[in-house]
């Protein structure tokens, strides 16, 4: 049985919703700097989730200091008990490259962990490009993070037992199981084994993902999928019919990767639809590409003993380029930087900022 979307303290998006768009009841999703949890909560048992798009790392990312990545948004990532992010890219050891074929050092994935995430996503068109042996040498490293505590992963396995442990991905906290689902509507290489393995669109694989998440006594399911048409705004039919599926199948939340922008929010029978979350880190500067967003699940029970989401939090946030507001890049959350132009290495880029939320809030 689906959760419940508590509306009482959420606020009417109407900001990112696709022109015209008609949806099943308002959406209730509230955008903006997030509130501590206990706020909206009589017990104390809530837990939170975050979760951000795609952590890229293109050539000339890789010729700058990534400490400053995600340093500004690094406290909201950390204090929330899961935080989740699409790691696109294979740890394919060196030499080190970007875009089209990546191979990402292994400090990379440290950092992250360093940063708060304590959640990989896998399963996306990049996991691949450095063919079986990178995804092999990956899930290796990610294997020795998970062991000593730095982080999990889902979205892929490096043989059946690892698959059906890491897919879906169930995680305790707070008294309360959320299981975790992850997918790729393709990888830009083929494997040419059987093992490792990539999550896949695939309604079979989901649905048994779904049923042995019920099976395990998960109060939650989150589906993330990395689907849609890259760089548009608005989502596609084939993306909410998947969507409208994979309610029907038991999903209670919907976060979606890999179109590098910001798409549409939709609650299709009171479940929440973040199509696309964008980018978090990345050198793109394609319009919009920039713009991305963080959102925040929380996870409660009332004093029935109901499990139950609260109201969804959406969180604009910024990537700045080398020379904008540092010498490298760094995402920041955008309501934390309005009326601070006068702190940015190039100005111009601080107006670039307000134009692109403007152009969405419009």
């Amino acid at each position: 049985m689906h959760l419940k979307v508590f509306l009482s303290c959420a606020i009417l998006l109407t900001a990112i919703l696709c022109p015209g768009q008609t949806s099943q009841g308002a959406p209730q999703i509230h955008i903006g700097p997030v509130p501590h949890p206990r706020a909206l909560s009589e017990k104390p048992d809530t837990v939170e989730m975050i979760v951000i798009g795609d952590v890229m790392m293109h050539s000339k990312q890789l010729l700058h200091d990534h400490r400053t990545f995600l340093s500004n948004i690094s406290g909201a990532i950390s204090s929330a008990d899961i935080a989740v992010a699409n790691l696109e890219f294979p740890l394919g050891g060196k030499p080190y490259s970007g875009y089209p074929v990546f191979s990402t050092p292994d400090w990379y994935a440290e950092y992250l962990s360093d940063c708060g995430i304590n959640v990989f996503l896998l399963a996306n068109n990049h996991i691949l490009d450095k063919g079986d042996l990178g995804v092999e040498r990956s899930l290796s490293v990610y294997d020795s993070m998970e062991s000593r505590g730095r982080a999990r992963y889902c979205g892929a396995g490096a043989d059946s037992v690892s698959f059906a442990r890491h897919n879906p991905l169930i995680l305790e906290a707070g008294g309360m199981k959320i299981a975790l689902v992850n997918f790729t509507y393709g990888t830009n290489i083929g494997s040419q084994q059987k093992w490792p393995s990539v999550s896949r669109m695939n309604k079979s694989s989901i649905s048994e993902q779904f049923q042995r998440a019920r099976e395990a006594g998960a109060d939650f399911i989150v589906a993330l999928p990395h689907w849609g048409e890259e760089y548009c705004i608005i989502h596609s039919p084939a993306q909410e019919d998947l969507a409208r599926w994979m309610i029907s199948e038991g999903a209670d939340a919907i976060v979606g990767s890999h179109p590098h922008v910001v798409q549409d929010i939709d609650i299709i029978n009171g479940v929440p639809v973040f199509y696309s979350v964008g980018n978090a880190v990345s050198n793109m500067s394609i319009r919009h590409t920039r713009l991305e967003m963080a959102v925040t699940l929380r996870f409660t029970r009332d004093r029935r003993g109901e499990a139950r989401l609260l109201p969804p939090e959406g969180r604009w946030m910024w990537c700045t380029l080398p020379g904008t507001l540092t010498d490298s890049y760094a995402t920041i959350f955008t309501d934390e930087w309005i009326g601070r132009r006068d702190e940015w290495k190039d100005p111009s880029d601080y107006d670039n900022m307000l134009s692109h939320l403007n152009e969405r809030h419009n």
